[in-house]
């Protein structure tokens, strides 16, 4: 399931969801990213995101695709807030089953990792020194790179 909403994410009753009826796996994997508070040369108070409605869907999906067919997992659930998102709140939830930990496991890091560079999103972050968009860091393009060749 991919989902991209103003609404507030609960992971727990999104994880509950997700592994309900799950008798065929041996292993179910959750990441919960929240907005963080920033640092002491630039607070955050909250951040913005921006999507292009269905291009962003669309995107999201072609990260989960390529997941599936790189790992053997049964399912995987994306949900991400648009809109502001206060300090704290979660800003993005991913869940992957499989029948085994290391499939779970490795398809979750490269979801967010793909999420985190590739997905159609544009963050600002807002707090008392004004705003300020913000780009993928040096790291987050590294992660990516571990993928090369994979990439949806």
């Amino acid at each position: 399931m991919i989902e991209v909403t103003a609404a507030p994410l609960d992971p727990s009753a999104l994880l509950a969801g997700f592994t309900r009826s799950r008798a065929s796996v041996g292993a179910i994997v959750s990441f919960t990213g929240l907005t963080r508070a920033g640092d002491a040369d630039f607070p955050v108070a909250e951040i913005v995101l921006e999507s292009y409605p269905g291009v962003t869907e669309r995107t999201i999906q072609t990260i989960v695709d390529g997941a599936r067919r790189r790992f053997d997992v049964e399912d995987i659930h994306a949900s991400h807030r648009i809109g502001a998102v206060p300090v704290g709140e979660p800003v993005v939830f991913v869940a992957v089953a499989a029948a085994h930990r290391r499939a779970a496991f490795d398809a979750a890091d490269f979801v967010m990792d793909h999420l985190k560079s590739r997905a159609a999103f544009w963050k600002k972050e807002v707090g008392p020194k004004g705003s300020r968009w913000v780009e993928p860091r040096a790291q987050d393009l590294t992660d990516l790179d571990r993928w090369t060749g994979d990439a949806p």
